[in-house]
Parts: C-alpha cells; structure tokens; sequence
C-alpha cells in the first residue's frame, strides 16, 4: 500500500510493536524500582519526608507553646492591673474620707468661731 493508506497487515505491524514496546517499557521501570540505588533513593526521600513532617510538628507544638505563654502572661497583667485598680481606689476612698474628717473639723472650727463672734456682738449690745 501507499504512505497515506496503510493496510491491514501493516496496521496490525504497527499495533503489536506498540504494544512491545510498552511491555519493554513497563518491565523495565519494574526492574528500575527494584534496583538497589533505586531503593536507597527511595529510602533517603522517605528520610527527608519523614523529617520535613517531624519539623512541622515541632514548629507547631513551639507555636502552641509561645501561644500558650502569651496567653498566661495575658491573663497576669490583667489580673495585676485589676489589682492596681482595686489598690488605686482604695487609696483614693481613704483619701476622701480623710478630706471630709478634715473639712467637717474645720466646719466646726469655723461655726464655733462665727458661734463666739455672735455670742460676743450680743454681749456688746
């Protein structure tokens, strides 16, 4: 036949060497895998595999833990300011019972003086 319009014959020709070739193919990746330098990269690749997922579970126990930290430092300085804040108004509720002592003493240092100032106008009279 001619180039553009191959016969049976050839056809099939062609179709059993294709499939030959990808039998050779297969078997020869099959004795690849098998091979010893082969395995040992496999093996080295399960390794570096191995030790990529071992990193990313000790980076993020480390994220937890930094975490964790953070958060317990959190809850210290708010109960430290909760406690400043209590001391603060403490301080600042003495502080204002000791001005009205002080100013209910001078209110009645005052009245007893305007008191005298009267009783002596009206002794005058």
């Amino acid at each position: 036949m001619s180039f553009k319009d191959p016969g049976l014959g050839e056809r099939l020709a062609g179709a059993s060497t294709a499939k030959k070739a990808t039998l050779e193919k297969f078997n020869r990746a099959k004795l690849a895998a098998e091979d010893p330098a082969a395995l040992e990269r496999r093996a080295k690749r399960t390794a570096v595999d191995q030790a990529r997922k071992d990193r990313a579970v000790a980076r993020e126990a480390s994220r937890a833990n930094a975490e964790e930290a953070e958060r317990k430092s959190a809850i210290e300085r708010d109960a430290q300011d909760l406690a400043a804040a209590a001391t603060q108004r403490e301080r600042e509720t003495v502080e204002a019972a000791v001005r009205a002592e002080r100013d209910a003493a001078l209110d009645v240092g005052r009245k007893a003086a305007r008191d005298a100032r009267y009783a002596a106008r009206k002794a005058r009279k």
